[in-house]
């Protein structure tokens, strides 16, 4: 019988005969979903993905960004024991992998690519203006989507949404969470603890390169990554590819896959050169 010490967070979704290893980090999530975006991003390095730790129900989930970075860490020895590193992030995945390659830095390690797929932190610790027009424009996608709603379906998708912003729990969902099976209360813990990590980060200046990728269509993000993160790297250089935040990882992938493997190929030819 597995134990929890044998899981590891490390799933292999594209095999490779080339060093280093790619690491995607998990979304909110923790599970790792990135297996049509790993086959279509042209390169020899194995591409794993990050599963949060207490999605198999066997250990507690992390509720902290800086915890997630400490654990993946060490495990990461596993499949890679020294630099340079590959690091990608989508959304929430985002800051995990930044704050593992704040880690990395401060030890002297090699990263040779950073890349945040529109990721950025929460709202509270962005400027107030980027707050407020954040604010607006999920009103704005609230208000349409309640416009195609029957009323009694319009008044449930608000007071769903209130009791999520009140952090409040009906009988219903109570009775709910009680008869889901181990896997989907596993699921609902991660994906919790995992927005109250979220919710606390405040990411610090990184003193090398973030890659982002944005994306053309803004929904759930502010407008210009650069008025958030151009001032916490030391360079930022940002790819905006078409899609929205959702679909770029799931259904329009093909354009997102097309830009990784080109800062993936710049980054194992930099890494080819120091080498030799």
């Amino acid at each position: 019988m597995q134990t929890a010490e044998q899981v590891s967070p490390f799933i292999e979704i594209r095999a490779g005969d080339q060093y280093p290893p790619i690491v995607i980090a998990h979304g909110l999530s923790g599970l790792v979903q990135f297996s049509e975006l790993a086959l279509h991003i042209r390169t020899r390095h194995p591409i794993y993905g990050i599963q949060a730790r207490g999605i198999d129900g066997l250990q507690e989930p992390l509720t902290s960004i800086p915890e997630m970075a400490d654990y993946y860490l060490q495990e990461l020895n596993s499949i890679q024991p020294p630099g340079p590193y590959l690091l990608i992030g989508y959304s929430f995945g985002g800051l995990v992998p930044l704050e593992m390659a704040q880690r990395l830095s401060a030890r002297g390690e090699r990263i040779a690519l950073l890349a945040l797929l529109d990721a950025f932190p929460h709202p509270r610790f962005m400027p107030l203006p980027w707050r407020v027009r954040l604010f607006v424009r999920r009103m704005i996608l609230h208000a349409r989507k309640m416009r195609d709603l029957t009323p009694h379906q319009s008044f449930s998708y608000f007071l769903s949404g209130l009791k999520r912003r009140l952090h409040l729990a009906s009988s219903l969902h109570e009775v709910a969470v009680a008869v889901a099976t181990s896997e989907q209360r596993a699921l609902r813990k991660v994906n919790r603890d995992s927005y109250i990590a979220y919710s606390s980060y405040k990411p610090k200046y990184y003193p090398q390169k973030i890659t982002f990728i944005a994306t053309e269509d803004k929904t759930f993000f502010p407008g210009d990554p650069q008025a958030i993160w151009s001032s916490l790297a030391r360079e930022l250089e940002v790819s905006v590819i078409p899609g929205t935040h959702l679909n770029i990882v799931t259904t329009e992938f093909r354009a997102l896959a097309e830009v990784l493997t080109r800062h993936l190929q710049c980054a194992t030819e930099s890494i080819a050169n120091e080498s030799s």
